[in-house]
């Protein structure tokens, strides 16, 4: 980069801010997938003016900006494909507002999830999405990819609680959006168009969430399925007993073994399928429905369920999930986790398209999601050192994709589309539709300077 570019920059927002030593630069180089690429130059804003200063200078000077938060992301949304400016939103990190009259929170993006969570619970509230990475992940970021997580079947997904944005633009204006009203339907809904948009629109800066009460109860139970699509078909009969169930959390047989080969649980490595369902709610309205899922389980043809009669109980039937994650990376050198969306009555067909891509690719595919709304992740094992098992894995990973798309789903559930899937959008979305998304990309950020390469199939 310009060194009078640098200087520029510094000259904005203060030296201390700005960094291109070469540690910081390989720091900044990676999120959570193996992508890895280097900025030019990393700025740690801490204001909202500290952000357009270096928007305006960046659109002015035509240099490319990826905003970043904890970086948690697996999609490659994070990374730059050509150098420019890492935005490093972390140290905006304060609460600035807990409304309890109101039922919301007022914070900046770089505030990790789970601190906004254990901060209303003080007050006897709840803010509930929960994505995997809720222990590192940020709110800027959640914001930019619409996370999820294993709640979203009962309370939804970050934008269902995005009350207000502030959001800097290329060339440094600040959007002001929404506000701390539930209903505002004043002019068109801009701030739908942030989030999710990735960072490829504006840079959040501020967001305004909703709260609700917390549940004062919730318990678990975990039941071993014979056959996937038996467990497929008891959310759907618990939903029509008129239980909408807190989580309902999937496992294949592969899954399960990787667990209890790594835990010791006790887990049965003999089925299909593990089903974790918890139901959250009224103590006794609590006891009554998970008892009456159990009920409903067994009836859908699980050979054990196993029902969490305490807080503790319930505590060690999640014990497994929770150690899904490492327990496959011992399984391979590398792996590379999909995200895809189908119908919840298609999950049996796509778990059966899954084992055919497996084959015929020649690669493990393990597979486990959010079953209740129809969000799994095919994970794919393999090692990055061998070029001929890398070609196998992305045509794997592109039939994947495929399989999703004719099935009714979609290319991403929560992860967001970034640089890996960026290629496969136009068979994921309808091509008019794509035009107007470039339309409104050339409205907001007409030089193209916001996370270029990503989100997009086209720049």
């Amino acid at each position: 980069m310009d060194p009078r570019i640098i200087k520029e920059l510094r000259d904005a927002v203060g030296a201390e801010r700005v960094s291109t030593a070469a540690e910081d630069l390989v720091a900044y180089a990676y999120d959570g997938t193996w992508a890895e690429q280097q900025p030019d130059v990393v700025i740690h804003p801490q204001t909202t003016a500290d952000v357009a200063a270096v928007l305006r200078i960046a659109d002015a000077q035509r240099v490319p900006v990826v905003p970043r938060g904890a970086a948690t992301g697996l999609a490659g949304g994070a990374l730059p494909v050509a150098g420019g400016i890492c935005l490093n939103l972390a140290r905006m990190n304060r609460i600035l507002d807990i409304c309890i009259p109101d039922t919301l929170a007022v914070v900046q993006p770089g505030v990790i999830t789970l601190d906004l969570q254990k901060a209303v619970e003080k007050h006897g509230f709840f803010y509930p999405p929960d994505p995997a990475s809720v222990y590192q992940c940020t709110i800027g970021g959640n914001v930019a990819t619409n996370a999820g997580g294993p709640r979203c079947l009962k309370y939804g997904v970050t934008g269902d609680y995005v009350l207000g944005l502030e959001v800097v633009v290329p060339g440094g204006r600040v959007l002001r959006l929404g506000g701390r009203t539930i209903k505002n339907v004043s002019g068109y809904n801009l701030m739908g168009l942030f989030i999710g948009s990735e960072g490829t629109l504006g840079v959040v800066t501020e967001v305004t969430v909703r709260l609700i009460p917390k549940p004062a109860a919730q318990m678990t139970a975990l039941a071993a399925f014979p056959r996937l699509a038996d467990a497929c078909e008891a959310v759907g009969n618990i939903l029509q007993a008129g239980v909408v169930p807190l989580v309902t959390e999937l496992m294949d047989r592969a899954t399960t073994r990787a667990v209890e080969d790594f835990k010791h649980l006790g887990l049965p490595t003999d089925v299909d399928a593990l089903l974790l369902v918890a139901v959250d709610g009224d103590a006794d309205a609590v006891t009554r429905e998970i008892a009456q899922v159990a009920v409903i389980l067994e009836r859908s043809g699980a050979r054990e369920v196993r029902q969490a009669r305490s807080a503790q109980e319930s505590e060690a039937l999640w014990e497994g999930r929770r150690n899904l994650s490492p327990a496959i990376q011992r399984l391979a050198r590398n792996k590379l986790g999909e995200d895809i969306t189908v119908p919840r009555s298609k999950i049996p067909e796509m778990v059966a398209r899954l084992a055919d891509i497996s084959r015929a690719n020649d690669l493990p595919i393990i597979v486990y999601g959010h079953i209740g709304d129809g969000n799994l992740h095919p994970t794919i094992l393999c090692d990055r050192r061998d070029a001929a098992i890398m070609r196998r894995v992305e045509q794997a990973a592109a039939d994947i994709l495929e399989a999703a798309v004719a099935l009714g789903g979609t290319l991403s559930g929560e992860h967001g589309i970034g640089v890996f899937k960026r290629d496969h959008m136009l068979r994921g979305v309808d091509g008019n539709a794509l035009a107007y998304m470039a339309g409104v990309k050339a409205l907001f950020d007409p030089h193209d300077i916001l996370n270029p390469g990503k989100k997009l199939p086209f720049d």
